[in-house]
């Protein structure tokens, strides 16, 4: 099995419902996400996928989180825009795409969102 994985990032502001705390209120983070890609057959190129060509794949999901209040957009006006909760959102909507790309070929393994340097929530199927 090959595996390759990008990173890229973004800057987002959320609170969280049902929560006791300081992240009930609204706040922001640097957030990075890391995109691992997994698949069998390499391309004639001798790639699982290029490198430029997953990121387009993510570019579609950054943008619209990027300075945003994420509990604004869809589906986070009800399901709480957790970590766990973004990674797992990020997973189904890179795959979609990424399957359309690559005709299946090639599936995401795992995405992995950092909310901060030393705290991070990772989604697999």
């Amino acid at each position: 099995m090959f595996e390759v994985t990008v990173e890229d990032s973004f800057a987002a502001g959320h609170y969280l419902r049902n929560y006791k705390g300081k992240c009930e209120n609204p706040h922001g983070h640097n957030y990075k996400i890391r995109v691992t890609l997994a698949g069998k057959e390499l391309d004639k190129a001798g790639l699982l996928l290029d490198f430029k060509d997953l990121r387009e794949v993510m570019k579609h999901v950054i943008e619209r989180l990027d300075h945003q209040m994420i509990n604004d957009l869809e589906p986070f006006t009800k399901l709480n825009p957790s970590a766990e909760n973004l990674a797992k959102y990020f997973y189904d909507e890179s795959n979609a795409k990424l399957d359309r790309v690559t005709n299946g070929r090639v599936r995401i393994k795992n995405v992995t969102v950092f909310e901060t340097d030393s705290t991070t929530a990772t989604y697999s199927e």
